[in-house]
Parts: structure tokens; sequence; C-alpha cells
């Protein structure tokens, strides 16, 4: 009985590596990303996924979209393509400059 338990150990161990270093920081920014798109509110300046820079000009909670203004015009996105980390960078390099 002692042997099978052993044997057991390193999957057990390695199950716990992988959650610890892999799936919990997944979840957590997962989470963090979901919190920032519904933050989102008019007049925020936001950078796509793409590279597309622009101000959300409306929001939309049925279908979960907006419209962002560029200098182009205005385009319609789901929320998920906002980039968290662009646009938090954009915005904080913003404030700097104030």
């Amino acid at each position: 009985m002692g042997e099978g338990l052993s044997s057991l150990l390193p999957f057990a161990l390695m199950f716990v590596v992988v959650y610890f270093f892999m799936i919990a920081p997944q979840m957590k920014r997962a989470k963090k990303e979901k919190k920032f798109a519904a933050e989102l509110k008019r007049g925020d300046k936001v950078i796509t996924k793409s590279g597309l820079h622009g101000k959300i000009a409306e929001l939309n909670d049925k279908d979960n979209s907006c419209v962002i203004e560029t200098l182009a015009g205005k385009l319609k996105f789901d929320r998920s393509a906002i980039s968290m980390e662009m646009s938090m960078k954009l915005n904080t390099s913003v404030a700097d400059k104030k």
C-alpha cells in the first residue's frame, strides 16, 4: 500500500505546481480583464488588441460591444477586443504628462 501512495505523490506534486504557476495566474488575469471591460465608460481612451487607438463613444450592454471613435470615424468593436495592458499604459502615460 505504501508503494502505491509513493508512486502517486510525484503526479500530485506536479499537478499542484502546474496549478499554482499556470492555472491560477491565468484565472486571475481573466478575472482582471473581465472587470476592466465591465468598468469601461464613455470618453475612455483605449487601444484594441489589433493596435487601433481611439476613444469610447458608446457602450452597448446588450451585445457587449462598444463604438470607438477614431480619426477615421466610428467603429464598432466587441469589448473583449480592447487590450487591457496597452489601454492602461496609454492612460497612465497621459496622466503622467498632466
